[in-house]
């Protein structure tokens, strides 16, 4: 490729809105940005008067520069998002947002409706409620409308099976419908009333309860309108708790904060007048974006991707004026198909709610500074525990979990100097020769983690932990021995010691070594840290390997033996045990099976 001529790029550049991309010499693009004049805006990173040294860096890696026009800065802006969410090249600003949103879900199709927690793809024959920002907006929600409602939120499995009221019915959260304890009628006029309150009907919500008391009042069912009554009132407490006066409008109040290096932005989400509570996001950034560039391409990123669960505000409050406040409000209003409006020099309840964000984001900003400082620290002492000449900056720990040797699962942690990455985490499923040998299956996983890591020219930790003595530690070293490691990456195990108290654990090295930190330095209580996520990380895998494996039949691993035939011979039989037992002429009397079918079947139970 010849070498970049800026200049002559320039002069041939288009004078219209669009994209442009900066590419490196292998062809990867570093940074996708939008402009409403390209070459203007292009012009300006080729000047000499450049202090910036991200735009340096980024300057001195181009190698071509591609540019795509648009018709508008509005749709610049939107091909701008949809090629970084595709290309995530590593000098643009990135939104790290990988859950979607919890709902609130009410099997409105089934006779009792049911209403539980819900995140993931939505299912026909169900209303969702939200988006919701926390799960535990959810839950809070959940509880208010099974005490004002009394919805049943078991199973179905569980409704079906019961002889006689649980535990919801007894403390006033459940009319019991399991056990016919409430007619049909009334229980879906109580399901209706949960879902308008959920869509933020209230008040209508109140006036028909208000109605209902005192009607039965008046007919002298006294005991109905106390229960009336206490509903009102616990609707009410949360009106007066959590509600403004703000219309009929939903708003998102979006607050930035920044400092050495790291951006929080906070978002408070308020539909139909209630404060639903707030998310705290953390973009990746190269520690020289000013708040107005940050705020902008959260902003774009947030509301213009192409996400399971998009929020939909009419308004957006903003602590500060975007750049492209104009272009971003048509982007969002075409991308949404309805009007939306940006505003930030707003008064009242408005600039409450801003200033609310606001001190959010910079109470946030202050925690995460000082656990990085704090986290700083701690690898900084492990460095000079293990008389370190290169830093430690990433640690990797691998554990196993299994149960009496079924389903084992090994699991890998990642730690720098910022926390947990736990877009790094992995499980390992693992078959040692030898069920229950966690030898075997530390020494498979480590293997299958680096070698992939080596084909794949990913990054390798500087310290590899083991949770385990110093067997457990000396097969990882073997492995990394094996695999060309060993000059590049150190290895350590992590055991508890004699007296297996807390605090007293035992560092092995593969010279020898046996370091004992003592239970107050900084040093251990971070490889305690790493080790312990490990060891949940670990537990989380294999309960769910183990899990799913209790839920399957043994029938299921056969050959040609589908939902129907598996049916058809556990009725015909009554039970596996009588199926194992069975000869090959007894199988091929079943419906759906036939001679062949009665020989394999018998051979896989005998073989």
């Amino acid at each position: 490729m010849s070498e970049f001529d800026p200049q002559h790029f320039l002069d041939h550049c288009a004078r219209k809105p669009g994209v442009y991309r900066m590419l490196n010499e292998g062809g990867d693009v570093l940074y996708v940005g939008k402009a409403r004049n390209l070459q203007a805006r292009l012009s300006s990173y080729f000047q000499k008067s450049i202090t910036s040294a991200k735009t340096r860096a980024l300057v001195g890696r181009i190698a071509s520069v591609q540019t795509t026009v648009t018709g508008s800065e509005a749709e610049a802006l939107l091909l701008e998002q949809s090629l970084i969410k595709e290309l995530r090249p590593p000098y643009n600003i990135l939104l790290r947002d990988d859950k979607s949103y919890p709902y609130i879900r009410i099997t409105s199709a089934d006779r009792f409706p049911r209403i539980t927690f819900h995140r993931g793809s939505r299912r026909s024959g169900s209303h969702y409620f939200g988006p919701y920002p926390s799960g535990g907006a959810v839950r809070e929600a959940l509880s208010l409308v099974e005490k004002v409602f009394r919805v049943r939120n078991c199973s179905d499995s569980y409704f079906r099976n019961r002889t006689r009221p649980c535990l919801q019915h007894q403390i006033n959260r459940c009319t019991a419908p399991c056990v016919g304890l409430v007619s049909e009628e009334a229980y879906a006029h109580q399901v209706k009333l949960a879902m308008d309150f959920l869509d933020g009907r209230s008040r209508e919500v109140v006036e028909q309860l208000s109605a209902e008391m005192d009607a039965a009042s008046q007919s002298l069912d006294f005991e109905r309108a106390a229960i009336v009554r206490d509903q009102l009132a616990a609707i009410q407490s949360v009106q007066q708790k959590q509600y403004a006066e703000t219309g009929q409008g939903n708003l998102d109040v979006v607050a930035i904060d920044s400092r050495h290096g790291l951006a929080v932005v906070e978002v408070l989400m308020i539909r139909g007048g209630r404060i639903l509570g707030h998310r705290t996001f953390r973009p990746d950034t190269r520690g020289e974006e000013d708040q107005n560039e940050i705020l902008e391409a959260f902003l774009a990123q947030y509301y213009l991707g192409d996400r399971e669960d998009p929020v939909q505000p009419q308004e957006i409050l903003l602590g500060l004026e975007p750049t492209s406040a104009e272009a971003l409000q048509q982007a969002l209003s075409g991308h949404w198909g309805k009007k939306v409006r940006l505003a930030w020099r707003v008064r009242g309840e408005r600039a409450a709610w801003i200033d609310m964000a606001q001190t959010n984001a910079q109470q946030s900003l202050a925690a995460e500074l000082a656990a990085r400082e704090h986290m700083e620290q701690r690898f900084l002492s492990l460095e000079a525990l293990l008389g370190a000449d290169e830093p430690v900056r990433r640690i990797e720990c691998f554990d196993i979990s299994h149960t009496q040797g079924e389903k084992a699962v090994a699991s890998c942690v990642v730690f720098d100097q910022q926390g947990a990455r736990k877009t790094d985490y992995r499980h390992f499923n693992v078959a040692p020769a030898h069920a229950g040998d966690d030898y075997e299956a530390l020494e498979e996983a480590v293997r299958r983690r680096y070698q992939r890591v080596i084909k794949e020219q990913g990054r390798l930790p500087d310290l590899l932990l083991i949770d385990g003595g110093k067997g457990q530690m000396q097969r990882a070293w073997d492995v990394a021995q094996e695999l060309g490691l060993q000059d590049r990456v150190r290895v350590m195990g992590i055991g508890k010691g004699p007296s297996r108290r807390p605090g007293f654990e035992v560092l092995y090295l593969p010279d020898g070594q046996e370091l004992v930190p003592g239970p107050s330095h900084s040093a251990l209580h971070l490889l305690q840290q790493v080790r312990d996520e490990a060891h949940r990380f670990a537990l989380t895998g294999h309960r769910a390997r183990r899990g799913k494996t209790r839920k399957q039949s043994s029938l299921d691993e056969i050959p040609g033996i589908g939902p129907k035939r598996r049916k058809a011979l556990l009725t015909h039989f009554g039970g596996l045990k009588q199926l194992r037992n069975a000869s090959a002429g007894e199988l091929a009397r079943v419906p759906g099976i036939n001679a062949q079918m009665a020989q394999t079947l018998y051979d896989w139970f005998h073989d």
